[in-house]
């Protein structure tokens, strides 16, 4: 006789099973449909401040609006076989992939309200970035074990007496460069350390090998940064830098938080407008003139 939990799992997959066949139905979007989608719900953002204004009637707000749920259903039903495909290679992290689904779909939702049709890129390019992070982020909240390899349990244990001797010595916790100097190591891996000493010490540390995380996925590893975080090596930063310098600091701004150029996750025009006090449509106009220039200015160089 099967037991409820495994009647609970047949019906997960059942309608998981139903749930992919629904959406392997959708039919996918052009690149033209995606823009005129984008700029519907783009529109209907700013139709309250256009009604306020007096600039349009309740009517036409209304219209926008309607028109604005449906590009996003629309865009949203042509794009969750995307969220599919990318939360299968998250399997095996300790979610299934109906949960690992269920988060994918939350970072489309939001794609689909940031995205901006007059920048030149396909919605799924945009949207993957938002489906990974979601993902990503559900994935750390599930609180799983953390797999410690053996050689860093030494390193850890080489820290932790590295510490208490520069304590007792300092009568104050030393600093990065001590720790390094006294363990004869570079201040990037005794930063590596101390970021494993963290995970070792936390509360569901078990060290299991099955379904955990490896240290590599917590880590930094600045030699080879996961291309959907690392967006621009040392020298594409340093050339974006030179760029930004020759636009208006105030474009500058609307271009560094709206692509997350100082390591921070990237801003919806929305957000950049609360941000900075300006409305959505000013600073995607802003974000227009500022690449005009940029391109310009690369051009030059």
């Amino acid at each position: 006789m099967r037991c409820a939990q495994e009647d609970r799992a047949i019906a997960v997959q059942n309608d998981l099973q139903h749930y992919l066949k629904q959406i392997d139905e959708a039919p996918l979007l052009t690149a033209q449909e995606e823009k005129e989608l984008g700029s519907a719900i783009q529109y209907a953002a700013q139709v309250d401040v256009l009604f306020r204004d007096g600039q349009i009637s309740l009517a036409e707000k209304e219209e926008a609006e309607t028109r604005a749920a449906h590009a996003r259903d629309r865009m949203i039903l042509s794009n969750l076989r995307l969220v599919v495909n990318i939360a299968k290679s998250y399997l095996n992290r300790g979610m299934s992939l109906a949960d690992l689904i269920e988060e994918g779909n939350i970072g489309l939702l939001r794609g689909v309200e940031g995205y901006d049709p007059g920048m030149e890129t396909r919605f799924s390019t945009y949207a993957s970035w938002w489906i990974k992070q979601a993902i990503k982020r559900a994935l750390i909240n599930t609180v799983q074990p953390v797999h410690i390899p053996a050689y860093m349990v030494a390193m850890i244990g080489d820290w932790k007496r590295a510490q208490a001797a520069l304590e007792h010595q300092l009568n104050r916790q030393p600093t990065i460069q001590e720790m390094a100097e006294h363990m004869n190591l570079s201040e990037r891996k005794v930063r590596i350390i101390r970021r494993a000493v963290k995970a070792f010490n936390a509360p569901t540390q078990s060290g299991s090998a099955d379904g955990s995380f490896g240290l590599s996925e917590l880590l930094a590893d600045d030699k080879t940064p996961p291309p959907e975080e690392a967006a621009f090596s040392n020298a594409d930063a340093e050339l974006i830098g030179k760029l930004l310098s020759r636009i208006d600091e105030r474009e500058a701004t609307i271009l560094t938080l709206r692509y997350g150029l100082n390591n921070e996750t990237p801003m919806t025009l929305k957000e950049i407008g609360v941000k900075v006090g300006l409305t959505r449509e000013r600073v995607r106009q802003l974000e227009r003139d500022a690449l005009q220039k940029l391109r310009g200015a690369l051009e030059e160089m």
